[in-house]
Order: structure tokens, then sequence, then C-alpha cells
């Protein structure tokens, strides 16, 4: 079994640190790197960048809102138009990082509210990831469970792979939980690594209302942003190196 494990990364702003990502990168495969609209900055993306290459992990854009005061974790009334527009601007920002660092960008994933909305509503996610497409067939779309992203994806001719995010509650539907439900995020480390093992084991994950979903997974993310998100992810590695290999997906099988 080939698992990617991922973060998302270069998300701090100017002389504010979010994350340990030097660290997190000596453990991970694959990073989704803010691309400046929900954090980040030219600074910071040019770093994460030349720190991720130095190691030989992939890079994709981590693509948000404009939202910079709420993390891109805020839902935003935004004519289409203008977020395909937004979508291209921080797909372009960080492909010339990446080329210009001597790197790649193999993939890409929406961020917070946007993820969320696109996520649950069909009609979004069709122009988003068409904007995707047109922008660079060859990308991979990276996404929590959504058939709305998955289908999207499988009009427009791009490669997706599911990710699962690790300490984030889904619903019987395989959707993430909203934040500002209770028990939305998972903190227990205990807790996130028995719904590692649970996926790894028995191709499973289990709703907020107990039910046993199944699940096919590509990659497994954990939020840098966490408490002790570094020590966890070193242990969640641990966890899938016993079932499997670690391997960024742009070099996985297809399946």
């Amino acid at each position: 079994m080939d698992i990617d494990l991922n973060a998302d990364l270069g998300e701090g702003f100017g002389p504010w640190r979010m994350g340990e990502d030097e660290a997190l990168l000596d453990i991970v495969s694959s990073a989704n790197v803010a691309c400046g609209f929900h954090a980040g900055d030219p600074v910071i993306m040019d770093r994460t960048v030349r720190m991720a290459r130095q190691r030989g992990v992939d890079v994709g854009a981590h693509v948000g809102f404009p939202d910079l005061m709420g993390f891109g974790r805020r839902q935003m009334q935004i004519e289409t138009k203008e977020l395909v527009a937004c979508v291209l601007y921080q797909l372009a920002a960080l492909d010339g990082m990446a080329r210009t660092a001597g790197h790649r960008m193999t993939h890409m994933s929406f961020h917070g509210a946007l993820g969320n909305m696109a996520a649950a509503d069909a009609a979004l996610a069709e122009p988003l990831v068409r904007a995707v497409a047109d922008f660079d067939p060859s990308l991979t779309v990276s996404t929590s469970a959504s058939r709305a992203i998955e289908d999207a994806a499988g009009r427009c001719g791009l490669r997706v792979r599911r990710t699962f995010l690790a300490d984030r509650a889904c619903g019987d539907d395989g959707l993430l939980v909203p934040r500002k439900l209770p028990g939305a995020v998972i903190h227990e480390r205990e807790a996130v690594l028995a719904r590692v093992r649970q996926l790894l084991e028995d191709g499973t994950v289990t709703s907020v209302t107990g039910k046993k979903i199944p699940m096919r997974v590509h990659s497994i993310l954990l939020h840098g942003d966490t408490p002790g998100a570094v020590e966890l992810a070193r242990v969640v590695r641990g966890v899938v190196e016993q079932a499997g290999r670690v391997v960024p997906i742009s070099r996985q099988a297809n399946d």
C-alpha cells in the first residue's frame, strides 16, 4: 500500500510563523503551500518551495478565499467568475515560485471554506476545477471525500486523489463536519492514531454519528498548525510505514 503523507505549510505571514514547516518537511512526502490569499506571502512561498525541493518533497497550491483575517475559514459570497480568477492567480503564483526554484508543482487542493463549499456544491466545483484543468491539465486534484469535486475532475480529465484528514471529523456522507460544530476537530492524539489505523487496516472511517463509511484514500493529511503536529506526524508516518510505503501522490500508480 502506497500512501502520501501531506501537510498544509507556508501558512505564516510576514514575520509571523505558523507551524514548524522545516520539521514537518522532514516527515511528509508532499506539501500544500498557501498562496497568499488565506495565508502566506511571496517570501514564505519561495522559502517553503525551496525547502521542499531540498528534501524531495512534492509541492501543490493550497487555494483559498482572499481572507487573511479569517485564515480562509469564513464563507464568502463571491461571483463564480471572480472565484475562478482567484484560483488561477494562486495556481500561477505557486507554479512560478516552484519553476524559479527548480522544482515543479504537482498538485493542488482547495483550502478551508472554499474547499468545503466546493465539496458540497457541484455547481461551484465544476467551474473551479475547470479552471485548474485550463491552467495545467497535468495537475492532480487532491481533495477530501467529495462527489462534487471528484466528478468535476473526472469530467475535466484531471487526475484526482482522495485525502483523509486525520484530525477532522466527517458526516455520514463523508464530507467534513463544519469547524464551528463540536467535535469537528479531533485534538486527542490517540483518537487521531486510531482513525489512521482503522483506515489502513479496515478501509473505513467512522462518522460523527458512529457509522462506518468505506473510504479509499491515497493521502493522509495532518494540519501543521495544531499543537504537537510534528510529533503526531512522525508517529502517523510510523503507522503508515507498518502498513506500506510513504509515497507522494505524483509517484503513485493509477488505480
